[in-house]
């Protein structure tokens, strides 16, 4: 088999093979990542998809100085093999090695970072509108999956596109599929251009005029391709009506088509969509079979596809097996994700309530104002999104639904370090973003039965409120069968003490125990409390302790900078009680990707770290029981 990989030191080297020898790379590069990421997890599915659509881009236009910006950028691993990092490949999402998405700081050719959908055309605009002003003829790439134009701030930016550059590329990669299945008018709109009668046509005319014009001038090209077009106007006045030229749908695995539309294109001198149909997963079986599954995963069989299970529910299915009973005895309860059926374990409470279960596409600040509407008559909708893009619908749970009072449940998926994921799907900000909102109550729970109660809690509560819980598993405590209510602002005191009082909050109370039981061997008393409510705080818990202990120790999952350290300083300040505190948590930084247990230990989130930064406070508290004695 032949060997173009390893010669793609940079782009220049994919222009020196010739269309045949394209063919073979994507080839090499499909088993390149099923056997790569079989070992360190990532996302294989939507890679696979956009191979001939990536190797094609390089092929035509020329990276650092031309510049490619992809949407959600979870789809980057090809162009990181064919950017000079393909010796690298092996440690993506590995710590210290190549990050799962683009990152500027990793690469010259990683124009704009991302993480999060939906960025990239206001990204690529703005980068074009800078072009511009600069008198610069570089050119702009747009890479957005289907999935992207179910997110508002795309169609803000085409909004913006025409009446601001006269030169941008946006690619339109349609695979049907964000993580989930694709949901709504905007799905059913793709599907209408990919399915209109004129489509088996157009693609084959297509085709034959690349083919056969392929060696004339661009503007003979360029006449008869929009000729073929037009039959579509139909179905993509869409993008008509934005300013933009529409072109395809054409096969977004088709390299020569790919090429030669791509050189067509980079000659217009106005904003253009291109719409490429490609498979997610192409090239690998099981990926093609399971594409919820296979959008991102841990490590595989290359051969099966076949991932280890621990047996063990994790928190997202506690939730969701919850949300179920919950549904069962009140015909009020409603479930809203935005695209993330299965992140958050929703896909398991679709079979059981399918009309109480939306999905709104990736659209949170949507999903938040649409539960307020359903809150206003009387329903109780649990608005399950991950921490991280939670942060993207802040104004409309401060006026929307906190303003009104509405009893909302944010359940926060994710809340807390995301390890291989990196600083985009971290956690670490939830706690102060919703700590400063009026009205808002907000839960942590210290293991799964208690993530119930909450719920459980949350239901009965007349008005907002917001739950945090980790990624993954948590310690395997059983769930009741029927959920305890809490009283609100009540922390629970595990253990009693006079000397010094832990607070573990959430996934971290086992750190509290752990040190409290180091420091019962030093002879000092140590109160164990699991906080259970950041917000509203247990002021006499915490006054109570702060008068009675000589040191308070505060562990979370989380940034110190407004977190439940500060809450707990805050509320000694109030009380005018000067007793010190040591917090646990994240520093004031973006934390990179890597093993979770290893970046705790790194950043001193762990028990020896807080024995280090408590051991002046300890040392007098030891020095002077030795001298009461």
């Amino acid at each position: 088999m032949s060997d173009h990989l390893s010669t793609i030191k940079s782009p220049a080297d994919v222009k020196k093979l010739t269309i045949p020898q394209l063919t073979e790379l994507a080839q090499e590069i499909r088993e390149r990542l099923i056997q790569s990421v079989a070992r360190t997890g990532g996302h294989i599915g939507p890679n696979l998809g956009v191979v001939e659509l990536t190797i094609a881009m390089h092929y035509v236009f020329d990276t650092p100085k031309d510049s490619f910006v992809f949407d959600v950028s979870h789809q980057a691993y090809v162009h990181k093999l064919l950017t000079g990092r393909e010796d690298r490949f092996d440690t993506i999402r590995q710590p210290g090695g190549l990050n799962g998405f683009m990152l500027r700081t990793e690469s010259e050719h990683d124009s704009f970072g991302a993480g999060h959908a939906g960025t990239a055309l206001s990204a690529a605009l703005g980068m074009a509108v800078a072009r511009d002003l600069n008198g610069g003829s570089e050119h702009i790439v747009a890479l957005a999956g289907d999935a992207a134009f179910t997110c508002g701030i795309s169609y803000e930016a085409l909004n913006n596109v025409a009446a601001q550059t006269k030169r941008l590329i946006i690619v339109l990669n349609d695979n049907e599929w964000s993580i989930d299945k694709n949901v709504g008018a905007i799905a059913g709109y793709f599907h209408k251009i990919v399915t209109h009668p004129r489509f088996t046509y157009l693609h084959d005319r297509a085709s034959e005029l690349i083919e056969r014009f392929g060696g004339k001038t661009a503007k003979h090209l360029q006449r008869k391709a929009e000729e073929s077009v037009k039959g579509l106007l139909g179905p993509s006045m869409l993008f008509e009506e934005f300013g933009l030229d529409y072109y395809g749908p054409i096969d977004g695995h088709d390299l020569p088509l790919l090429v030669a539309t791509f050189q067509f294109l980079k000659a217009q001198n106005k904003p253009v969509v291109l719409h490429a149909l490609t498979q997610k997963g192409r090239g690998f079986q099981p990926a093609m079979d399971k594409q919820k599954k296979f959008h991102g995963l841990g490590p595989y069989d290359p051969e099966t596809g076949e991932t280890s299970a621990t047996g063990q529910k994790t928190y997202s299915e506690i939730f969701a097996e919850t949300l179920v009973k919950l549904a069962n005895n009140d015909p009020k309860v409603v479930a809203i994700t935005a695209a993330m059926p299965n992140g958050t374990a929703l896909d398991l409470f679709r079979p059981y309530h399918p009309g109480r279960y939306f999905d709104v596409g990736i659209a949170e600040e949507h999903a938040v104002i649409f539960a307020a509407g359903m809150a206003t008559k009387g329903y109780k909708p649990f608005c399950a999104i991950y921490s991280t893009f939670l942060q993207r619908a802040f104004d409309p749970i401060v006026h929307d639904v906190a303003l009104q009072e509405l009893p909302v449940v944010f359940c926060m998926d994710r809340g807390g370090l995301s390890g291989d994921d990196g600083p985009t799907h971290h956690g670490l900000f939830d706690i102060s973003y919703l700590r400063c909102i009026p009205n808002l109550v907000h839960m942590v729970p210290k293991d799964e039965d208690e993530l119930a109660d909450m719920m459980q809690t949350a239901l009965l509560h007349n008005g907002p409120s917001a739950i945090r819980y980790p990624r993954g598993t948590g310690p395997g405590t059983t769930v009741k069968v029927q959920p305890a209510v809490l009283e609100i602002g009540k922390a629970e005191v595990i253990e009693e003490g006079s000397d010094v009082a832990i607070f573990g909050l959430g996934a971290l109370l086992p750190m509290a125990k752990e040190m409290a039981a180091q420091l019962r061997g030093l002879g000092l008393s140590v109160a164990v409390i699991n906080p259970r409510f950041v917000k509203p705080i247990d002021r006499e818990c915490v006054e109570r302790y702060g008068r009675s202990c000589g040191l308070l120790i505060t562990f979370e999952d989380h940034v110190l900078s407004g977190g439940y350290g500060s809450a707990v300083l805050e509320t000694l300040n109030a009380a005018e009680i000067n007793t010190p505190v040591v917090r646990i948590g994240w520093p004031d930084q973006f934390i990179e990707h890597g093993k979770v247990d290893a970046l705790r230990e790194k950043y001193g989130i762990s028990v020896n770290g807080a024995l280090q930064q408590a051991q002046p406070f300890l040392h007098a508290l030891l020095q002077s029981r030795l001298a009461a004695h």
